[in-house]
């Protein structure tokens, strides 16, 4: 009951548009004097989560992200998948998908994933025939991609809280990750092929026509694979792995496509030091309000009340996934994160939970947050860029919100989707 109390609190005050780093630090502050009357060491708290060697991953992703969205690397990405997909039915549909596969691996960024494909993929969809709706949809989904596959920043940030491996979550969410983009995939090769309406197809590419289009890509795919490879084979840690990205990314955009200088990479910099620095001011508020939670011993009560009610592992988990679901319709997947993951810590390690597993069961519900109103991000990401009534893009976004659902029950259902890759990886 107190946790519910505390819960809605926190909700009512971000609700008031408070920033979230806010909400958290004078909401955690404020029980912290109610409780223990004064503020004691929370100095030390907070800089105790932040002096982490892990946290300097975050900037470096955003960094590689930055830099390789202003390499323009998305029209040749794009024109690769569409060269190698536009004979089936649905080609340009599951152009898009695949597109947003490679680039989700680059950017790490749902929002980012969505707003550079979409301003290339939506206007070429209407074109080849596809409803309008249906073209913001799967753009709007699509995205969510981009905090599954990795790099992805609620990984980093859920990997920081829980002491959990980054290495490993990020491995764990590929296998997953693929899995949705096929089912994506398949869907639209499916209503594509039984639709109504007919979507336009072309003949399939020659053989000289799919090796130009791959060479093309080469530089964007090499890039997910120096960073997932070299941290597979136990070449990089995760931080290593990001700084290595980084570098690549600059070698690509400053020599090969020769789009990146001096002033684009100072914004790049910039870009990443006001993401990192935001990531961090709620990381900071998160360190607070679990601070206070602790004293308060929520977390233990939390445990006692899961082995008075004899919870197994499957209700435990239904119930936590249906309160992320609830919480994603109405605050941001970073803020979900640092609130929720502290708190139910214990009572996973009580009922053998693996945490990488959970971590990914997370990741997945938080891609239903960006595409559930009232505050999906994605789908006022697809509004921005397509200039579309909200309506319409939430109509497209439902049946995903289905295959999403889908693909969590399928890695709630089978834990191995999650957790084979991250088992044969090299220490």
């Amino acid at each position: 009951m107190t946790l519910a109390l505390i819960l809605a609190g926190l909700v009512l005050l971000l609700f008031t548009g408070l920033p979230v780093f806010a909400g958290l630090m004078l909401f955690g502050g404020g029980l912290l004097v109610a409780t223990q009357g004064g503020l004691g060491s929370i100095s030390e708290v907070i800089y105790g989560e932040l002096n982490r060697y892990l946290l300097v991953a975050i900037p470096l992703f955003a960094f590689m992200a930055h830099v390789m969205i202003r390499s323009r690397i998305v029209d040749d990405l794009y024109g690769t998948a569409y060269t190698l997909t536009r004979h089936l039915p649905g080609g340009v549909g599951i152009a898009t998908i695949a597109a947003c596969t490679v680039f989700a691996a680059i950017s790490g960024s749902s929002v980012a994933t969505a707003l550079t494909i979409g301003s290339v993929a939506i206007p070429q969809m209407i074109r080849f025939g596809y409803e309008p709706r249906a073209a913001y949809g799967l753009v709007a989904a699509g995205g969510t991609l981009g905090i599954l596959i990795p790099p992805s920043g609620p990984m980093v940030l859920y990997g920081v809280v829980s002491d959990t491996s980054i290495g490993a979550l990020f491995m764990a969410g590929v296998v997953p990750g693929l899995l949705m983009a096929g089912i994506f995939a398949a869907w639209t090769l499916g209503t594509s092929a039984l639709g109504r309406r007919a979507v336009r197809r072309e003949p399939r590419a020659s053989l000289g026509e799919s090796l130009g289009a791959l060479r093309k890509s080469v530089w964007a795919l090499s890039l997910p694979a120096l960073v997932l490879g070299g941290m597979y084979a136990g070449v990089f840690t995760a931080t290593e792995a990001a700084a290595a990205g980084a570098s690549l990314a600059l070698l690509v955009g400053i020599v090969v496509y020769r789009t990146i200088g001096w002033g684009e990479i100072w914004a790049s910099a910039l870009d990443a030091s006001r993401t990192s620095a935001m990531l961090f001011m709620i990381l900071a508020g998160a360190s607070v309000f679990g601070f206070v939670l602790t004293k308060m011993r929520i977390p233990h009560e939390i445990v006692q009340w899961v082995v008075a009610q004899q919870i197994g592992v499957l209700g435990f988990l239904l119930g936590i996934m249906a309160l992320v679901f609830v919480l994603g319709m109405f605050l941001e997947t970073i803020a979900i994160i640092l609130i929720t993951t502290p708190v139910i810590l214990p009572a996973m390690a009580h009922l053998g939970i693996n945490p990488i597993w959970y971590g990914v069961l997370l990741t997945i519900n938080l891609e239903l947050a960006l595409i559930t109103p009232p505050v999906g991000m994605n789908l006022f990401t697809i509004k921005a860029v397509a200039k579309a009534p909200i309506g319409q893009i939430i109509a497209g976004a439902l049946p995903y919100v289905l295959l999403i659902a889908l693909c969590l029950a399928l890695v709630m259902a089978w834990p191995q989707l999650a957790l084979w890759l991250p088992g044969t990886m090299l220490r």
